[in-house]
């Protein structure tokens, strides 16, 4: 699919950055284009990778102009560019919105304006019936990304919507280890509360899968395993070796769940099960073509997909933290 192809990824420098463009330049690719704000980070990446397929632009999504002059020439975006932290856009929605909305918006318009053959938007389960200012404005971009099939260009735009992905910028489990190591205790907001997780490197391998299926207007949801946050930091506690770690509940902040869920009641009516790993959510726009390519996958036969369901035991969170390289 990427042989001797140019494909741009917007925040590339980020942890879904490094982990996509690992799994891409095996593949044989023309050129990828990092498009990110962070001058270190690009220096820095520049230098991990060594590979002259790889070129760097800093740029901002919030810039159309520059979004439109990197866009030139290529073939696939990889739109990764949010503000993402909770708190950070409770706190200034703002500059959420101008990021993640306005953003979204740009690189839309950037890949319709260079005649991109596809686009792929990455999203989360806080898009699915949000609860807190970050989750709507990726609700929102799913829902740019998929009116953009109707403008009438050649470019197919598709997102991927995905839960926690461990080991990334800000992971939990980073988090967790850290406040073992250095205060002897874990802080919880709720002892109650369950999440979505993957494993980054599997994470990418599923987002290459829907880049390729995908005919536009689709959002396809990872089917993720899911644990109770407390059984991962008792896991996490057994694996530093201490016996002296307490767990601590702390309160739920504005804006969080205590489950998240992958997919809504009002969207389970119009999604189909396209195998072990997808499901696919169609919009309720009128897309004749996909409401045909789609017609004989079975529709879910669940109303949501909720982390509080089909949870790890902490053997099964142990062998995913082992897979991604956490614990050994």
């Amino acid at each position: 699919m990427f042989n001797n192809k140019r494909i741009m990824v917007t925040g590339g420098t980020g942890s879904w950055g490094h982990e996509l463009i690992r799994q891409l330049l095996p593949q044989n690719p023309k050129e990828i284009i990092i498009f990110s704000r962070s001058e270190s980070a690009q220096v820095a990446m520049s230098r991990e990778f060594e590979d002259n397929r790889l070129s760097f632009i800093i740029g901002d999504i919030r810039d159309k102009d520059a979004l439109v002059a990197a866009c030139r020439g290529v073939d696939y975006v990889f739109h990764l560019a949010a503000l993402k932290h909770v708190p950070v856009c409770e706190d200034q929605p703002y500059e959420a919105l101008k990021t993640n909305v306005v953003g979204t918006q740009n690189v839309i318009e950037a890949a319709i304006a260079n005649n991109v053959e596809k686009a792929i938007y990455i999203s989360t389960d806080k898009a699915a019936n949000p609860s807190n200012f970050y989750g709507m404005t990726k609700a929102i971009g799913e829902k740019l990304f998929v009116y953009a099939n109707l403008l009438g260009s050649g470019t197919r735009f598709v997102t991927v919507r995905g839960g926690n992905v461990l080991g990334t910028n800000g992971s939990v489990v980073h988090l967790f280890m850290k406040q073992i190591k250095d205060k002897g205790q874990v802080r919880i907001t709720d002892m109650k509360m369950t999440r979505f997780f993957f494993t980054l490197r599997d994470a990418i391998t599923l987002l290459f899968k829907a880049s390729e299926v995908s005919i536009g207007g689709e959002i396809f949801v990872m089917t993720m395993p899911t644990c109770r946050i407390v059984d991962l930091a008792e896991v996490l506690i057994e694996a530093s070796g201490r016996n002296d770690v307490s767990i601590i509940e702390a309160g739920i902040r504005p804006g969080e769940k205590i489950h998240e869920i992958l997919m809504s009641d009002f969207e389970s009516l119009t999604t189909v099960v396209y195998d072990e790993q997808y499901l696919v959510i169609l919009p309720t726009l009128d897309m004749p073509e996909l409401k045909a390519h789609y017609r004989n996958y079975p529709h879910v036969s669940f109303n949501s997909f909720s982390s509080e369901n089909n949870l790890m035991d902490q053997e099964e969170i142990k062998s995913i933290l082992i897979r991604g390289g956490f614990l050994e």
